[in-house]
Order: structure tokens, then C-alpha cells, then sequence
């Protein structure tokens, strides 16, 4: 068990290329289950090489415990790490797989067994002990993996896209198998994954990057509830949040967005205070897919404004539809009851739940109502 500091840690890989990470500044917390996500080439995957020894660190500092890090070789670190890739050997038993990096530090043998029996007993793999890893599914080779693991009883365990080579159902399994061993093992949990979902149902707090930098850093509910800028927004979340274009009008209970589509929405309460150096100006509007709901099927107890809007496609999901609208020429979509008889090519009338609305600044792309503390931190907007 440890905890984990990174000291405004930078990865430059060439003199004239870009950061590969930029100044990240993050401690994990003994027993965390911490996940870096964001798209491919964001610099998560650097960011976990660089704490177990894989790259060399440009700047900055890293520690695991009070013990610097930075010139100690991999195999020094108290760390195990499990990669996309299984990398076990074919010619070799599940049970030498998992048992392979204990024999090379020369660990007797009656230990040896114990461990890999009680690694596999965890994994659910014991009675594939015997077998080579050509007669395991891809799901049962990626136990081997992680048992290897296991049995080192590692300090921090580090998991650099895992389960990018199961197919849907497998990544679900071994999904619930990674947080009950997470939940088991009582060790510190650091992973890797491009994918929102495993980022929001695995991990006590979730650091969100794009292009090397930190964006948000939170637990999944906060990074849902109240992203900090536009890029969180639109990442975290499935299907993605809407963004429209809209301009603050009116003055006092009457404050309004209008679209530059053409319709409006009325400005809630415990929003108009943030709006009030706004007024007549842009703002970015966002609202999930979830909070727009067809107007003959909307949930009680919401306090809705109702948007004429075309339906272009309807996807069934069986417990909820997804409805592609359109509005003046912009597409936006919805996920709304299941009951509903929206079909393509008819008009219906989408109901904004106006109290799970967002608004950004468009020229920072910084949430609106942001304390001052937290903007003063925030990366800057960058263009694309």
C-alpha cells in the first residue's frame, strides 16, 4: 500500500516536439482506485510509464511513499503493471506464468505456490493452472495477467488499458473482476483507459487529459454534475453533452437564452446571478442527452421549456430511445422514454430540463459560475 506524488512532472520526448505531458501535478491517495482518462494521445499512457520507470521523466519530481523515484529502475519501484497487451508465454503453464517473475527473485517455492493459488483462487482461474495460454479465451488470459500481478504484492498497481482486447461482455465481467480485487487487495489502483465508461463506474477519483494537460480531476459524479470546461463536458458522458450557441436576454425573472436557432430558454433561478455579466452577450449552452425528454412522456417534478424540433433518426435501446433532432439546421440528440412514437420526418416538442443545464464562456470554454480558485488553476483554452 502507498501513496502516490506527482510533482509537476513534464515528458518531452524530442527538443522540438510538443509536451507528451505538461506539468502534471496530482497526489493519489493510499488505497485510491485513480483513472487517467481521455482521448488517444492525450498523455495518460506517458503519465503511467513515467511512475513505473518505463520513461524518463523531463522535469519534475515522483514519488511513491516519501521515496523519490525518479532514478530508480523499474523492477525497484514496488510497482506491477498490466498492460493491454497479455504478453505471457506460450510455452509455459498458467501456473509458471504467474509464478515466472517470482522465481527470478529466487522466492522459495512453497511461497511461490501459495501465492499463485491464491492469486487464481481470487481470479477464478484454479483449475486452469495446468493449461498453456493457446488454450485459454481472451478473457481467461487477462486473469493470468492480472494474477501475475497479484502475486508480487505490489506497493501500487498500474493498468495501461487492459481491456481493449475483450469483446463487450468480457470487458463487463472483467470489469466488476478489477474493482472487487481493487476492493480485496486494499492496494493502490492506477489506471489507463481511453474508454468514459470504465473511467466512470471504476474509479474513486478520475483525472481527465487532453494534450498533456490536466482538465478536471474528481470523483465521477462531479466530473458529471459540474464539469469545469467544455472539453470535460463534452468527453465525460454517453452519448456526448449538446452544445448550442446562445445570446443572454432580458433582465431580472425574465433572462433568457435564445439560439441563434431560433428558440429560447428561460433562465433558472440560481442562474441569473452568474449570467449578470453576460447580458447581450454569447454563451455556450449544454445539456445532456438525457436531460431532453419527449414532451408527452417528460418525468414529473422537472421544470421543462419546450423546443419544436424534427426528428431525423431514432435508434431503439430497449429501455430508452435515441432521438437525432434537428432545430433550425442544428442536430442535437435526445434519450427519451421508450414509450414514445417519434418516428423520422415527424415534429415533436423535446422538453429542456432547464435546472441540468451548463453554461461556458466561448471564448475560455470554462464553466460559468466557476469559483475563482478553481478558474485561477483551470488550463487555458486552446485552439483546435
Amino acid at each position: 500500500m502507498a501513496e502516490v506524488t506527482y510533482e509537476h512532472v513534464t515528458k518531452r520526448f524530442a527538443e522540438d516536439a510538443p509536451l507528451a505531458v505538461d506539468d502534471f501535478d496530482l497526489k493519489v491517495a493510499d488505497q485510491e482506485f485513480l483513472v487517467l482518462v481521455g482521448p488517444s494521445g492525450c498523455g495518460k499512457s506517458t503519465t503511467l510509464r513515467l511512475l513505473a520507470g518505463l520513461e524518463e521523466i523531463t522535469e519534475g519530481n515522483i514519488y511513491i511513499e516519501d521515496r523519490l523515484v525518479n532514478d530508480v529502475q523499474a523492477k525497484d519501484r514496488d510497482i506491477a503493471m498490466v498492460f493491454q497487451s497479455y504478453a505471457l508465454y506460450p510455452h509455459m503453464s498458467v501456473f509458471d506464468n504467474m509464478a515466472f517473475g517470482l522465481t527470478l527473485r529466487k522466492i522459495p517455492k512453497d511461497e511461490i505456490r501459495q501465492r499463485v493459488n491464491e492469486a487464481a483462487e481470487i481470479l477464478g482461474i484454479a483449475e486452469l493452472l495446468k493449461r498453456k495460454p493457446r488454450a485459454l479465451s481472451g478473457g481467461q488470459r487477462q486473469r493470468v495477467a492480472l494474477g501475475r500481478a497479484i502475486v508480487r504484492k505490489p506497493s501500487v498497481f498500474l493498468f495501461d488499458e487492459p481491456l481493449s482486447n475483450l469483446d463487450a461482455k468480457l470487458r463487463v465481467q472483467t470489469r466488476a473482476e478489477i474493482i472487487k480485487l481493487h476492493q480485496s487487495l486494499g492496494t493502490t489502483f492506477v489506471y489507463v483507459t481511453h474508454d468514459q465508461t470504465e473511467a466512470m463506474t471504476m474509479a474513486t477519483r478520475i483525472v481527465v487529459m487532453d494534450r498533456g494537460r490536466i482538465q478536471q480531476v474528481g470523483s465521477p459524479q462531479e466530473l458529471y454534475e459540474r464539469p469545469q470546461n467544455m472539453f470535460v463536458a463534452g468527453f465525460i458522458g454517453s452519448p456526448a453533452m449538446n452544445f448550442f450557441d446562445v445570446v443572454v436576454e432580458g433582465d431580472g425573472d425574465d433572462l433568457q437564452l435564445r439560439a441563434v436557432e431560433g428558440f429560447a430558454v428561460p433562465v433558472p433561478p440560481e442562474k441569473r446571478a452568474e449570467l449578470a455579466t453576460y447580458k447581450r452577450r454569447k454563451v455556450v449552452m449544454g445539456i445532456r442527452p438525457e436531460n431532453i425528454h419527449d414532451n408527452d412522456f417528460q418525468p414529473p417534478n422537472i421544470r421543462a421549456s419546450l423546443v419544436d424540433a424534427q426528428v431525423d433518426v431514432t435508434e431503439m435501446m430497449g429501455n430508452e430511445v435515441n432521438v437525432y433532432l434537428l432545430v433550425g439546421g442544428h442536430a442535437f440528440l435526445a434519450r427519451v422514454d421508450s414509450r414514445t412514437t417519434a418516428r423520422p420526418g415527424q415534429n415533436i416538442r423535446a422538453a429542456f430540463d432547464i435546472d441540468r443545464l451548463h453554461l461556458f464562456d466561448p471564448d475560455t470554454e470554462q464553466m460559468i459560475g466557476l469559483p475563482a480558485e478553481v478558474r485561477a488553476s483551470a488550463p487555458p483554452a486552446e485552439s483546435s
